[in-house]
Parts: C-alpha cells; sequence; structure tokens
C-alpha cells in the first residue's frame, strides 16, 4: 500500500549506504544514510540530536575512495522518532554529477532520469 506522500513523490529514493555526516555551524553527527534522491536525503536520527531545526545544515556523502564526496546544502523536512528526512537546498557542480551518477546507475529506465532531472531544473 502506498501512501499519498510516495503517490505525491516526484523524485525517486535510492537505497544507498554510504559514511555520512550532517554539519550545522560548528557541530557534526555521523548519521546512517537510509536513501537519498536529486532533491534530498533521509537519515537514521542520531543520538544525541541537539540541533536547531531552524537552521539549515550541509550534508556530506563519502563516497568509495573517501575523497569523493556530495555536498549538499539542507533544511530539515521532516523529524520522526527514528528518521530524519532533508530537501536539498543547495548542491555544487561536481557534487550534482557525482549524484547524477549514483542515481542513473541505480535506476532501471533512463527516461526516468531524464524526467527527473527535467523537473529538478524547471523547479
Amino acid at each position: 500500500m502506498t501512501s499519498s506522500h510516495d503517490e505525491r513523490r516526484r523524485f525517486q529514493r535510492i537505497a544507498f549506504d554510504a559514511p555520512t555526516e550532517l554539519r550545522q555551524g560548528e557541530r557534526r553527527w555521523p548519521v546512517k544514510l537510509l536513501d537519498l534522491s536529486l532533491k534530498g536525503l533521509l537519515v537514521e536520527r542520531p543520538e544525541p540530536w541537539d540541533a536547531d531545526p531552524t537552521q539549515d545544515f550541509d550534508a556530506v556523502i563519502h563516497l568509495n575512495d573517501k575523497k569523493t564526496q556530495v555536498r549538499m546544502q539542507v533544511e530539515l523536512r521532516h523529524d520522526e522518532s527514528t528518521r530524519l528526512g532533508f530537501i536539498c537546498l543547495h548542491i555544487d557542480i561536481d557534487s550534482m554529477t557525482h549524484l547524477h551518477r549514483l542515481v542513473e546507475l541505480n535506476l532501471a529506465d533512463s527516461t526516468e532520469m531524464m524526467r527527473e532531472l527535467r523537473e529538478l531544473i524547471e523547479e
């Protein structure tokens, strides 16, 4: 059964496991990445979680060689008891290239990838 939230989702999420860190000012939280999309990410809520939900975060996803990273400026969109959902506010071109490649490799349909890119550009 799909929820109305899932039906409204325009960007497919892919399950991906990579070392990930949330940053807010001088504070840092290592988190478990559950999934990501061209528009955001979902992580397990770290303990303790003492962030300011009204301020933006930087999310850093370390890829295979630890030198390659996807960096996004993100906003907390939902805070559940065990999960945090973030929407991407800004991403640099290098990070977008890496993220695009990750999503592309995990989507079976190249036309779906093109649709998502069009929607991202049109926002």
